[in-house]
């Protein structure tokens, strides 16, 4: 994308933000907490959770190998940081701790909160950065969760229940932050996004988060921010 394309692109964000978006991940992580503290239930696995805890027995779970994050939740950027940041001149001078410091834009994408979801600690820790696609596993790695990793592929293969989400929030991130996406992705997330229509939960989410942040995820639905009730536009503590 051109500079001058990117600056005014930055500056375009820069308007339109909510006075209250987060600025960072540390505040997004903040703000995400106070918006599923109302449906508190992990995106992948579908486990309830309450504070940091997961309930691992309300979804059948059984963890893979590190018991202890397994019990815990962790804020997982449905489009990787990674992914954001390789396509960003600032993480080859200096990785995501550069980006984050130096690269407007490169923060405001690590702290939109439309690209981020609660998830079971040690489904993060195994996703990684992996891309999502079709694989030919049946979902076993962790009980009953329906969540499965290809560690030689480098690839997840999520729950049926949230991959309309995922389609979507990748063709937000796209358009608002000039992600580029490959061919094979753009064409599994259009399946994805045709198979697997927006749900109630997703509209509720997709709500939340506008009124928050100040912008819907338009492949979800528009938000009227006139309507927003103030109680719902939270702090950042």
């Amino acid at each position: 994308m051109p500079r001058i394309a990117l600056l005014l692109l930055t500056l375009l964000l820069a308007c339109t933000a909510h006075a209250e978006a987060p600025r960072t991940f540390r505040e997004a992580k903040k703000l995400a907490w106070q918006i599923y503290a109302e449906r508190p239930v992990d995106f992948y696995c579908g486990c309830a959770f309450k504070g940091n805890r997961i309930d691992l027995n309300s979804c059948g779970y059984r963890p893979r190998k590190q018991p202890q994050r397994a019990a815990r939740v962790e804020w997982e950027h449905i489009v990787p940081a990674w992914v954001i940041g390789h396509q960003r001149q600032c993480w080859q001078n200096g990785g995501r701790k550069n980006c984050t410091r130096n690269d407007p834009l490169f923060s405001q994408a690590e702290a939109d909160l439309h690209n981020l979801v609660p998830v079971v600690g040690e489904v993060n820790g195994d996703r990684s950065n992996f891309g999502f696609g079709m694989l030919p596993e049946k979902p076993s790695q962790y009980g009953a969760c329906p969540f499965v990793v290809n560690f030689k592929q480098r690839t997840a293969m999520p729950a049926e229940h949230s991959r309309g989400t995922i389609a979507r929030t990748y063709f937000y991130m796209s358009d608002r932050y000039g992600l580029r996406l490959s061919r094979q992705d753009r064409r599994l997330f259009d399946i994805w996004n045709r198979q697997y229509p927006v749900s109630e939960w997703e509209r509720w989410r997709n709500r939340h988060i506008a009124c928050v942040q100040g912008n819907a995820n338009p492949h979800v639905a528009d938000v009227d921010l006139r309507s927003c009730p103030r109680r719902n536009r939270l702090a950042i503590r």
